[in-house]
């Protein structure tokens, strides 16, 4: 066991090249990349709200497809952040080895890494934007504090990109990740109060929830779509950012194990 491999992460500005080169490579193809993260979670949105919103005229206080659409913010930044995460950067860095291309530059595999989290949020944090615009245009919500939800798709998008990583260290090929979105981003979805109130699952299920990070995410984004300040905002908050603080770290320490040999 190399000892080094646990070293706290060193950063510089070194990483911003890297994010601007993935801008770069992404401008190419930005209209189909909009399309495709936007067209999925719109649709769910608007055919079970106005499909369940008939039948379900309201729910938290609110109508069901305003319900639903905090959840999908959520639900499309986390998205977003994952497959980016998972399939462009394992292409990135094992595909195309891009990743060797860089290290042969002055720039560490600690600034490669923390650029890849960086770009992944970037593009979590359009794909929710995106959303919101499309809320805001139906009408959804006319409340400035669901503003702050552009800020929280940043940070929903730092944590699921941070998790993403660790199985992109992990993963010896393309298939490995379906184990990650059967196993956990399709049980979180479910779990974590996107189509329903989470205290409508059996006392076992809530405590699950209740530590998982979609769960933190939704509960800040739901008040702030209704015009109020989310009940323990902080604690909130923390979660979110402990998830993408020992992500990073764990990411970044099988990265150093991965590519060391």
């Amino acid at each position: 066991m190399n000892m080094q491999d646990f070293a706290l992460p060193r950063f510089s500005l070194r990483f911003f090249p890297i994010w601007q080169r993935h801008w770069l490579v992404w401008r190419k193809i930005a209209a189909a990349s909009i399309m495709g993260h936007l067209a999925d979670p719109v649709i769910y949105m608007l055919g079970l709200g106005y499909g369940l919103g008939s039948l379900l005229p309201e729910m938290g206080g609110m109508s069901y497809m305003a319900f639903l659409a905090a959840g999908t913010v959520c639900y499309s930044t986390m998205n977003s952040a994952s497959f980016e995460a998972l399939y462009s950067g394992f292409a990135r860095m094992h595909e195309q080895r891009t990743w060797e291309a860089i290290l042969n530059t002055p720039i560490s595999l600690d600034d490669v890494v923390l650029s890849e989290i960086l770009w992944a949020a970037t593009k979590s944090l359009m794909s929710g934007a995106a959303v919101l615009v499309v809320i805001w245009t139906l009408g959804l919500s006319h409340s400035l504090m669901s503003l702050w939800m552009i800020p929280l798709a940043l940070l929903i998008g730092l944590v699921f990109a941070s998790i993403g990583l660790i199985m992109t260290a992990l993963a010896p090929a393309y298939d490995f990740f379906m184990y990650y979105f059967t196993l956990v981003i399709t049980p979180m979805m479910l779990l974590c109060g996107v189509f329903f109130p989470v205290k409508q699952l059996p006392e076992s299920a809530q405590m699950v929830a209740s530590v998982l990070p979609l769960t933190h995410a939704i509960d800040l984004a739901r008040p702030l779509m209704n015009g109020a300040i989310p009940p323990q905002a902080g604690l909130h908050i923390t979660v979110l950012l402990a998830y993408t603080l020992v992500g990073f770290y764990v990411s970044l320490v099988l990265f150093r194990r991965r590519l060391s040999k």
